[in-house]
């Protein structure tokens, strides 16, 4: 109950009723895309209206299908980090979008704190298909600082470093999986105590027999030995931003102490399996797992709530 994580959710094969629990939980949820489409090119020279249908729309399909009323959706992740330029960013203004968590920050002497993109960005725009946004939006960025992968940082040579955890493409063992989380925490905490942002696909951990073991052993290694260090949603660290409150003051913080421990049970146990189509992608059936009633189509992305299209 220490712990506390974002999950950014896109649609195809996503459980809704597990959406709604983690939810009840107090883990924060996310948006990722309702396509999560491979062709890079389509996220960063997407359109506005590309980004609506895919942000807006999976915020929609989120609501509804793991019934999430507390307008607590509010971040975005791009899918491959392809962040989508000016028409990404006017889209979420648009949408009341409070932040995007895409834009990587290159490995450096300290890491990024998250910062508001109302001015230029305090860093040189780095991977992302190269299209950061230029132009001022009233959106906070909680950027995603590279992690240092070296085996040995006091002596291999320097090594590009990697956004996502789970993109750390030398990392096969258990021992340096727990060596990358260490010194990773290390190099955000004897310096400007950045938040240390670690990303998963949920996959990896799973492939990766025993990661899990070691990233539960070092979370409670850290709650344990650092009585200033925390885990918390991306939500959590903006609110900490927008309202600085020191350690002593923290256990009243009430943006961190809501749904700290939660009792009680799922909202359903069996969720409805609903097997659907949808015209947008024929010949398919697609299982929509939700507690709440099954729509009429497979929600995608020209019929978000799957009630039907008005052609």
């Amino acid at each position: 109950d220490l712990v506390k994580g974002t999950f950014f959710v896109s649609h195809r094969y996503t459980n809704y009723s597990a959406v709604q629990e983690l939810h009840r939980k107090g883990h924060e949820i996310g948006v990722f895309s309702i396509t999560n489409n491979d062709d890079h090119e389509y996220w960063s020279k997407g359109s506005y209206d590309d980004w609506l249908g895919e942000m807006a729309g999976a915020r929609l399909i989120i609501e509804r299908f793991a019934n999430i009323t507390d307008s607590t959706v509010v971040g975005v992740r791009a899918p491959y980090l392809k962040v989508g330029g000016n028409e990404q960013f006017e889209m979420m203004t648009d949408q009341f979008f409070a932040y995007d968590s895409s834009i990587a920050a290159p490995l450096g002497r300290v890491p990024i704190w998250p910062y508001s993109l109302h001015y230029r960005m305090p860093h040189k725009c780095h991977g992302n298909g190269g299209n950061c946004p230029s132009r001022s939006h009233p959106i906070w960025e909680l950027p995603i600082n590279e992690l240092d992968r070296r085996d040995d940082p006091d002596f291999d040579e320097n090594l590009t470093g990697c956004h996502l955890v789970s993109s750390c493409s030398n990392i096969y063992h258990k021992e340096q999986f727990r060596r990358l989380l260490q010194h990773n925490f290390e190099r955000h905490y004897t310096s400007n105590k950045a938040p240390l942002s670690l990303s998963f696909e949920a996959s990896w951990l799973t492939i990766n027999k025993g990661f899990l073991d070691v990233l539960d052993e070092w979370m409670d290694h850290i709650i344990l030995n650092y009585q200033d260090a925390y885990f918390v949603t991306e939500l959590q660290v903006l609110q900490w931003i927008q309202n600085p409150t020191s350690n002593q003051a923290l256990r009243d913080f009430v943006d961190w102490k809501d749904k700290c421990t939660v009792k009680g049970q799922p909202f359903c146990s069996l969720p409805n399996p609903c097997p659907l189509t949808t015209r947008e992608l024929p010949g398919e059936t697609y299982r929509l797992h939700t507690c709440e009633e099954c729509p009429r189509n497979y929600p995608w992305i020209l019929d978000p709530t799957g009630d039907g299209f008005s052609f």
